[in-house]
């Protein structure tokens, strides 16, 4: 009998389970970690609810933290009982679609190495991080050690909600002086803001309904929030820029109307970076696209992935320059994961991030 695991598995939609699988076997480029602490992402609620497909059995989760367990024969400069993170994105970095700067597109080995999403595979094409051991694949690639000093906490926004916020900073090219709105502050929202703020933004404008992510909003570098409970967003938006419109908008819901907003308060020639997984039907607004002529540009980001990646971002943790720690605000241990995805995916008890103890 194989050694058996605890683990998230998918069952049909609207239900994930608890049950035990076999603990995976790696191959000579790949890796094996003991998972210590994990969460549940947004993305992993889309699966839940069947909006996204993936096959029935599949072990959930993309962002993992722990210790290596064993590793492949061609996997150097590593050791066993080493603390590390992987990226919830592990390209394998030879591919056509990595070495043409595409790596979260990697579909692997073929023709043409593209694949959407494709660099994507914990969690949706392999067995992923809400369990007791995890088989990181390219682990030469994909495993970054955690430095001494910092706890699974602090490091475990890293593999995805701090990478794809960041990544909707970056791509919306922010510069030292920028105006930016931010709509939407949920967990990458939150990241998305801060990476504003890193980035050098001059005025960041945060939107949500929530008070407790507003005022989590002005702790990661928000100068302003609005609350679209209360405020035509759109409006005040413009009125804030004087009638100019934001050099950038971050989408990082999904939603129609976030898109349309980010859109509408948009200067000629502004950008509209697109964090959101969207489940259904995206239009654009004639009006709001300036019939195609207003020199927009949308740029949609998928989760930036790798060891280096992972290197950058918890170095800018470990020098004290963004703190995430504060955006876990409920723990549970992984045989308590169901009571977890009800609480994050209802969004109760003012959620932003759930630690799971995996070990």
């Amino acid at each position: 009998m194989p050694a058996m695991m605890k683990a998230a598995i998918f069952v049909e939609p609207g239900r994930i389970e608890i049950d035990d699988k076999p603990i995976p076997e790696i191959g000579p480029d790949d890796a094996l970690i003991r998972v210590t602490t994990t969460t549940i992402c947004g993305t992993d609620v889309h699966i839940l609810k069947g909006e996204y497909p993936v096959e029935k059995g599949l072990t959930i989760g993309h962002e993992p933290v722990g210790v290596i367990e064993k590793l492949g024969a061609n996997v150097r400069g590593y050791a066993e009982g080493q603390r590390v993170i992987a990226g919830a994105i592990c390209p394998s970095f030879t591919s056509y679609a990595c070495q043409d700067g595409c790596s979260a597109q990697d579909g692997g080995h073929h023709a043409h190495g593209y694949k959407p999403m494709g660099g994507w595979r914990f969690g949706n094409t392999i067995d992923g991080a809400q369990a007791e051991y995890l088989r990181v694949p390219d682990a030469q690639a994909n495993l970054s050690p955690v430095p001494d000093g910092l706890t699974d906490e602090q490091v475990l926004m890293c593999p995805d909600i701090m990478s794809t916020g960041f990544a909707g900073a970056e791509s919306a090219g922010i510069r030292i002086g920028d105006s930016v709105a931010v709509f939407a502050q949920g967990p990458i929202g939150l990241c998305a803001t801060a990476g504003a703020r890193l980035r050098g933004a001059g005025l960041i404008i945060a939107v949500d309904g929530v008070d407790e992510r507003l005022a989590m909003a002005r702790q990661m570098g928000a100068d302003i929030t609005l609350d679209f409970r209360k405020v035509d967003v759109v409006a005040e938006i413009l009125r804030l820029s004087g009638g100019r419109g934001v050099d950038a908008s971050i989408e990082a819901l999904g939603l129609q109307s976030t898109f349309e907003s980010a859109l509408r308060v948009l200067k000629p020639g502004g950008t509209l970076s697109s964090l959101g997984v969207y489940s259904g039907d995206l239009t654009i607004p004639l009006d709001a696209f300036c019939a195609g002529l207003g020199d927009h540009r949308i740029i949609t980001s998928l989760c930036p992935g790798g060891k280096e990646r992972m290197r950058r971002l918890m170095q800018v943790i470990e020098s004290g320059r963004l703190d995430l720690g504060p955006m876990v605000t409920h723990r549970y241990p992984l045989e308590r994961i169901v009571e977890a995805y009800e609480l994050f995916s209802h969004q109760r008890d003012g959620v932003l991030k759930v630690a799971i103890s995996a070990s």
